[in-house]
């Protein structure tokens, strides 16, 4: 049987390997999150989904659908510590999730800390493409495909699945367009984390103009873009590119003007509110 189900609670989906399904399903747990994986089915609150990536197009291209899925070693916030200009040995290194500032919530910030003090830090968005449609039928038929007892109406279900990729390209720079202004003027980094085939799609589709292919460190706004690499067993996260723009070139991809802005020692103060040993990054 071929499946679209590429990776499923972050194992690879190969119906001829020797994975225990069953206990994988059951436990429902997430190794990006080290925690029961969050994306649950409305109607069934208790059960979660679990479908890290699929197989999309006639070429079957591995295409990341959950955002928790680009945590994997936590590479993507090792590969910002360069944007850490003020940090310096000695310093630790903390990820703090959850944040708000003006258009939104930021999903991570890396920070660099002494004393207890924030001395830098860097905003981390996580995006993957959204879907259509609903993937729960194939991943069914995978996991009946491997032995399991499921339902027959969700493997004989019709309801297909599709890439959104006009509603995820419009949506990720809207919100980018919000906050990127707030760290311009704060004189930070933001960094969206993103699939290279979802940055093709944006510097295809929207005025990417003033983003400089070749990353600048001087640039708030960053695009870090990763493949899924086929590796023994599985698919291993790995960076393809960055690259960079400021928040005019965020807005005119766009042609909005928002604007957004917070001061510094209010979003210190929350970020030094939320440190702990469980933020700790250990490299």
């Amino acid at each position: 049987m071929t499946t679209r189900i590429l990776e499923l609670f972050g194992r690879f989906a190969d119906p001829d390997g020797s994975l225990a399904w069953q206990q994988i399903s059951e436990e429902q747990h997430c190794p990006f999150l080290d925690k029961k994986c969050v994306k649950v089915r409305k109607s069934q609150p208790w059960v979660s989904i679990g479908t890290c990536s699929v197989a999309h197009g006639t070429d079957r291209d591995p295409v990341i659908i959950c955002p928790h899925r680009l945590l994997e070693r936590r590479q993507i916030f090792t590969d910002c510590i360069h944007l850490l200009t003020l940090h310096e040995p000695g310093n630790e290194l903390h990820i703090v999730s959850e944040i708000s500032v003006p258009g939104g919530s930021v999903d991570y910030f890396l920070v660099s800390v002494r004393n207890g003090r924030v001395k830098d830090f860097a905003g981390v968005e996580l995006q993957t493409l959204d879907t259509t449609g609903t993937v729960w039928p194939e991943r069914q038929r995978f996991l009946r495909s491997v032995g399991m007892d499921v339902s027959r109406e969700d493997v004989e279900s019709t309801n297909p699945f599709g890439m959104n990729w006009k509603m995820t390209g419009k949506t990720t720079l809207v919100q980018l367009h919000h906050k990127v202004q707030t760290f311009e003027h704060l004189s930070k980094h933001l960094v969206l984390v993103l699939q290279d085939c979802l940055l093709d799609y944006l510097a295809r589709e929207f005025s990417f103009g003033d983003v400089n292919k070749a990353a600048l460190t001087g640039d708030c706004m960053q695009f870090h873009a990763y493949e899924l690499v086929q590796s023994a067993g599985g698919h291993r996260l790995g960076l393809m590119s960055r690259q960079s723009t400021d928040a005019d070139g965020v807005a005119k991809a766009l042609g909005l003007q928002v604007s957004a802005r917070m001061e510094y020692e209010a979003l210190v103060r929350m970020l030094e509110a939320k440190l702990s040993s469980e933020t700790l990054f250990n490299l």
